[in-house]
């Protein structure tokens, strides 16, 4: 899902940079400071999932991890995200410095979306939680697609066809995803449920 340079627009590459600014902000404001290290952590974890890609056009089909570390961070998705791109960028010419911003945003603002969207109910019972959780994967990957294809379009027209093949290649990555954020959050529930968002509310719930 990284946009190469030399693709897009003035305009779409700063409107990105823009958005991708906001959100960091927000995000390392909303970041707490126990929560720096398992932030660090999630960045790795994706960085090496998209290691591994595909391209398709100016683009490319990998795994992401998007929604699973929107669920765990919430817009402290944003710099996370946003450091493992750099480093993509600078270590192996993944997505590029100019597109950064956009890349950021194609990735981080699905996951924040899914995290506000489907986060408070992934400590519900099962037959809740498990398609909440399959939902947040599968969701974050395909509006990050449809991101990806948007800003494509919104460059040139004729990007139509190749956006639409953006979102089509990534099927196959919103199923996986979804299953992987599924099992995720069944492990987390049972050994670390205070990472899931509403674990605070929950457990004063039982008490």
């Amino acid at each position: 899902m990284h946009i190469s340079e030399g693709v897009l627009s003035g305009p779409v590459l700063a409107a990105g940079a823009a958005v991708a600014l906001a959100g960091t902000a927000a995000g390392l404001k909303k970041m707490e400071l126990d929560r720096v290290a398992q932030a660090g952590m999630l960045s790795a974890a994706f960085f090496v999932a998209s290691l591994i890609h595909v391209p398709v056009g100016p683009s490319s089909v990998h795994l992401i991890l998007n929604g699973i570390v929107g669920l765990l961070l919430g817009w402290a998705a944003f710099p996370a995200i946003l450091t493992a791109l750099l480093l993509q960028a600078m270590m192996f010419q993944y997505g590029g410095i100019t597109t950064l911003g956009v890349n950021t945003v194609i990735m981080a603002l699905p996951a924040v979306l899914c995290y506000h969207l489907f986060g408070p109910f992934v400590l519900k019972p099962s037959r809740i939680a498990v398609p909440a959780a399959f939902a947040c994967g599968a969701g974050s990957v395909f509006l990050g697609a449809v991101l990806a294809g948007v800003s494509l379009m919104y460059t040139e027209g004729s990007f139509l066809e190749v956006a639409g093949l953006v979102v089509t290649a990534h099927l196959p990555v919103m199923a996986i995803e979804g299953v992987v954020t599924v099992f995720c959050v069944a492990f987390l529930r049972k050994v670390k449920p205070e990472m899931l968002p509403g674990y605070d509310a929950a457990f004063l719930q039982q008490k």
